[in-house]
């Protein structure tokens, strides 16, 4: 067993758990497989072994994968994890990703990607289910068009800054400047400077602007 990937599957489904162990283990040598009926039964028997892959079905009950996923991080566990699920959902994928998940496999697909997921993984790899690599871009493109408005938000001088987070309290251009004792005219200027400086346009960009990123001013 010692030269054998250790493997563990958490799945409340013991027929899909059955196929997937035997389809792992039809290779004589290659995979130690241990299965659990959920998360936390699968964390109990992780905290007692050292596994190299542990595949966590997304939905179970008592601990449900993604929160398994989770404990593992808050456990500093090397085990690399993977997520089958059976949810076509952008919103889970993105959070296991944030939570150090290494591969994410449809269940649908499991049979035919299963091992591919799982050397990739090993080889220090993220493995996405191809059905759903536009997830993936997706987030690509939201991380850096979110570096782009944090850099532009750096180019905003500090009383345009104040200005944007009063914006963001719902307060109008005259409350601003009773607030900071100028004059309406003098709000009505930052506010154009900062709209220019964020290539923002429109009746109401600014305000949707400054709602959507209070919690970086």
């Amino acid at each position: 067993m010692e030269n054998k990937v250790k493997i563990i599957i958490a799945d409340d489904h013991p027929l899909f758990r059955k196929g997937l162990k035997d389809l792992l283990e039809e290779t004589p040598g290659d995979f130690f497989v241990a299965e659990a009926e959920n998360g936390a039964l699968a964390l109990e028997f992780m905290k007692e072994q050292i596994f190299d892959v542990a595949i966590f079905d997304i939905d179970m009950p008592v601990l449900n994968g993604l929160d398994a996923a989770q404990e593992c991080k808050r456990l500093k566990m090397d085990t690399k994890i993977i997520i089958l699920t059976m949810y076509k959902d952008e919103h889970l994928f993105n959070r296991a990703v944030d939570m150090g998940v290494m591969g994410y496999v449809l269940k649908e697909n499991a049979v035919a990607e299963i091992k591919i997921a799982i050397q990739s993984v090993l080889d220090g790899h993220h493995y996405i289910c191809p059905a759903i690599s536009g997830f993936l871009l997706n987030r690509e493109n939201n991380i850096k068009k979110k570096q782009e408005e944090q850099a532009n938000i750096s180019m905003l001088t500090t009383a345009e800054k104040n200005i944007l987070k009063l914006i963001s309290e719902s307060k109008t251009s005259k409350e601003i400047a009773k607030q900071l004792y100028v004059s309406v005219k003098t709000i009505e200027k930052h506010r154009l400077n900062i709209c220019n400086k964020l290539n923002i346009h429109g009746t109401h960009a600014l305000i949707k602007y400054a709602f959507e990123h209070r919690g970086e001013l």
